[in-house]
């Protein structure tokens, strides 16, 4: 039979996973096995993600932010076959600049295949034409394109970075680099100009 959490250790256990707490930590403070957590996280996950589908459609945004996020899965990618892991995964992600809503994710490789998967979605839950940025991946451009057709308004911002403090010592290696130079390019292309 199975062992039913009561609704306080449910939500204790979501707030710790929130915060980011590891698996075997939140096993140590609530007394709870860490397969019942790891249940209980994809299960609460999966109501998440049908939530924010359902309901994050017809988004009236005016400004998107897309960008990824790097992460590994098991090991980092040089140690992942060794390891029987998944390696290294990208996190897209839109971001509206005014109100910090994330209206679409998609987790999978940084390939034109997940790039092109991302924008459909973000496409598809906004309500009219919108302005997005991204930094200068070259996939971005044609997923916009195949995307949003001409129902956006599409740019690049790239940066150039100084990487002279990253190799003189250790606090320089940790640090994020200068930027030296940030230019704004209009995608023509992508804005129903031709």
């Amino acid at each position: 039979m199975a062992n039913e959490l009561k609704s306080e250790a449910k939500a204790q256990v979501v707030s710790l996973l929130c915060e980011g707490s590891s698996l075997r930590s939140i096993e140590r403070i609530t007394g709870i096995h860490r397969d019942t957590v790891m249940r209980l996280g994809v299960r609460v996950g999966t109501t998440c993600a049908k939530i924010q589908d359902e309901k994050m459609r017809g988004l009236n945004c005016a400004n998107i932010e897309v960008d990824e996020i790097w992460g590994f899965v098991g090991a980092k990618r040089k140690n992942a076959e060794r390891a029987g892991a998944y390696g290294d995964v990208w996190t897209f992600i839109a971001l509206d600049s005014d109100s910090k809503l994330i209206p679409s994710f998609v987790v999978g490789k940084r390939d034109a295949y997940h790039a092109k998967m991302f924008i459909a979605d973000l496409a598809t839950r906004m309500q009219k034409r919108v302005q997005v940025s991204s930094d200068s991946l070259a996939v971005y451009a044609d997923a916009m394109e195949r995307g949003f057709g001409t129902e956006v308004d599409y740019g690049q911002v790239s940066k150039t970075y100084s990487f002279t403090n990253l190799t003189q010592n250790a606090a320089g290696r940790y640090s994020p680099a200068e930027v030296i130079k940030i230019e704004n390019h209009q995608m023509e292309k992508s804005c129903g100009q031709t």
